[in-house]
């Protein structure tokens, strides 16, 4: 019987992919690197407020990991096509105004499109799943100032990343943190009935999972 691992089939797949120091990145690679081995949560600890927090149920993890994911999806790419037609030196040169630099208003309107898009993921949760809104509570519009959110943006203008690449690294990110916040929760969910000592009980044994979780996604690094 042939078996492979996990780790075994993504090198593969990778592995005909082109990589960074030469033509540009395939989707796949990004994909995937966006998920096991750069991983928004694991790998750079961005998001960890409302992973704390919510990662007590699956239910509930489940349900904000999808919304990370839209939110994810939605705003990397809009905040790319800012980034390249309203902000970079000489981006409104379609309007008119070849000498513009507006790259000092990056946060500014990063964050007001992040704040636009939770406003309609908001919306959306509350119209169609009323259980899901009560809930997730107020760590759905803190999905606005989740600085995964916006460092997935930010990550997107730092690797020069083209529309169609900085699509499906937001979705891969917010899978990513989905995947991490889901894994949390059901360990979690185990850990009620488990022997913890006193001093560990809580926070205590949370980041030391959340460490250990950390530590099984870097073995994809040789990705």
């Amino acid at each position: 019987m042939i078996s492979f691992t996990l780790s075994e089939v993504l090198v593969d797949a990778v592995a005909f992919l082109p990589q960074e120091g030469g033509e540009p990145q395939g989707y796949l690679s990004i994909l995937l690197k966006s998920i096991f081995v750069e991983n928004i949560l694991l790998a750079f600890f961005l998001g960890m407020c409302s992973y704390l927090a919510v990662s007590k149920r699956v239910d509930s993890s489940l349900g904000l990991g999808i919304a990370v994911i839209f939110v994810l999806g939605l705003t990397v790419p809009l905040n790319w096509i800012i980034q390249h037609f309203v902000l970079d030196p000489g981006a409104l040169a379609w309007a008119g105004i070849p000498d513009s630099d507006l790259s000092y208003l990056q946060f500014l309107t990063f964050i007001a499109s992040i704040a636009a898009a939770v406003q309609v993921v908001e919306m959306a949760v509350d119209k169609f799943s009323p259980k899901l809104y009560a809930a997730l509570g107020i760590f759905l519009p803190l999905i606005a100032v989740n600085c995964a959110i916006l460092g997935s943006s930010l990550f997107m203008v730092e690797r020069k990343y083209d529309f169609g690449q900085s699509v499906v690294f937001g979705i891969g990110s917010g899978t990513g943190w989905l995947l991490a916040i889901v894994s949390m929760a059901a360990i979690r969910w185990k850990l009620r009935t488990a022997h913890i000592p006193g001093p560990l009980k809580g926070l205590g044994i949370t980041f030391i999972t959340t460490g250990l979780i950390a530590m099984a996604f870097m073995t994809f690094s040789g990705i």
